[in-house]
């Protein structure tokens, strides 16, 4: 399919279904019913869509060809989370076609601004948007599963692609078993594609799987319980620090730099903190990798911005080395330094860090991300 074929295609679902979602941009238009407003549709498709969804998806989506009748790895759920990028580095993984060109994702971008603007004086909350921009089958011996990535749109620059994280059904179904222990009553009208022990790896299968996942996530996003639950935020985040640490910690700097510009992203379009301290440590691994990749100035806006985060919290164990690297990177800059340099050598005249103070670095290392 035609690149801007297929940008016009997303452009049009998503911006159908932001429509649907801000419930009427103006004022004649009537209101949606809050049934309507809470589960505006099915995750669980009927045989019949498949064909369609298979074209809706056919330009983004890849699969085997033939028609397997093993069971699918991810139908197992475990524990560990999917350590994101090396499952599809490898010569097995059948990639398809990349994302949207930049001047799609601008445009769309820009149609998805207008609307957010229009709804601000409304009564609707404004959701994130969901799509699944593309399916990889990951062969890994004796495993094999599908990877989706998924594109997660919320307000912001114009310019400001979506951001895009890649999941496993498995990923999905942890986070459907952990809300439905937690919030009975909300998951109760909440569907969520079934297992099949066969034909996982069909294109009528992976399409309505990737819709499924879709109406899901939005589904969640339009319970205020639900979209503000913790492992919902843990399923949107946590996979991306855990990456960005290792990575970080290896030497792997410009790796791990757009996995820490990917989390700190979805934190500000999540809107509420997925951990006390994730959007500090968030920003202490971009500041890092900035510092280490030699773009101090980038790496000193980074420090700037967890010190107003952190305010007058003086014990806060972040503190300290935030001050430290602003300092060093302002001297390297040229820049005034002296307001952080007065508050570190306050913290350590009153003995809350020791001198010097550990590292950005050293905190990453040390620091155990749950």
């Amino acid at each position: 399919m035609h690149r801007g074929t297929q940008e016009g295609a997303m452009a049009s679902r998503l911006l159908h279904r932001l429509r649907h979602a801000l419930a009427g941009d103006g004022p004649g238009e009537a209101a949606a019913s809050p049934e309507a407003e809470q589960f505006p549709e099915s995750s669980e498709l009927e045989d019949d869509d498949a064909e369609g969804l298979s074209s809706r998806l056919s330009g983004t989506l890849s699969f085997t060809s033939d028609d397997e009748d093993e069971d699918e790895d991810d139908a197992e759920a475990g524990p560990d989370p999917l350590p994101l990028g090396d499952g599809t580095s490898g010569e097995d993984a059948e990639r398809s076609p990349p994302p949207d060109g930049q001047r799609g994702s601008q445009l769309l971008a820009r149609q998805l601004q207008d609307f957010w603007k229009k709804s601000r004086n409304t009564l609707t909350p404004q959701r994130l948007l969901f799509e699944v921009t593309s399916a990889n089958v990951v062969k890994d011996p004796p495993s094999k599963y599908v990877l989706y990535t998924l594109a997660v749109i919320g307000p912001g620059p114009p310019d400001c692609q979506p951001a895009q994280i890649s999941r496993r059904y498995s990923d999905f179904e942890r986070l459907h078993r952990n809300l439905q222990r937690q919030f009975r009553g909300p998951m109760a009208a909440i569907s969520f594609p079934r297992k099949r022990l066969r034909r996982n790896f069909t294109a009528e299968t992976i399409a309505r799987r990737s819709r499924a996942f879709e109406q899901f996530l939005g589904h969640l996003q339009a319970v205020p319980e639900l979209r503000h639950a913790p492992d919902l935020q843990d399923f949107f985040v946590l996979p991306e620090l855990r990456r960005a640490q290792s990575l970080t910690c290896t030497g792997l700097y410009r790796e791990a730099l757009a996995l820490w510009a990917t989390a700190w992203q979805l934190q500000a379009q999540l809107g509420t903190p997925s951990g006390p301290d994730r959007p500090l440590l968030t920003l202490a691994g971009l500041a890092v990798c900035h510092q280490e990749l030699e773009d101090p100035g980038e790496a000193r806006a980074c420090c700037e911005k967890a010190l107003q985060l952190l305010g007058d919290k003086s014990l806060h164990p972040l503190l300290a080395p935030f001050l430290e690297a602003h300092v060093r990177l302002s001297w390297r800059l040229g820049l005034d330094k002296r307001q952080s340099e007065a508050r570190l050598q306050a913290l350590q005249e009153a003995g809350l860090t020791p001198t010097p103070p550990p590292s950005l670095k050293e905190l990453l290392i040390k620091e155990v991300l749950d």
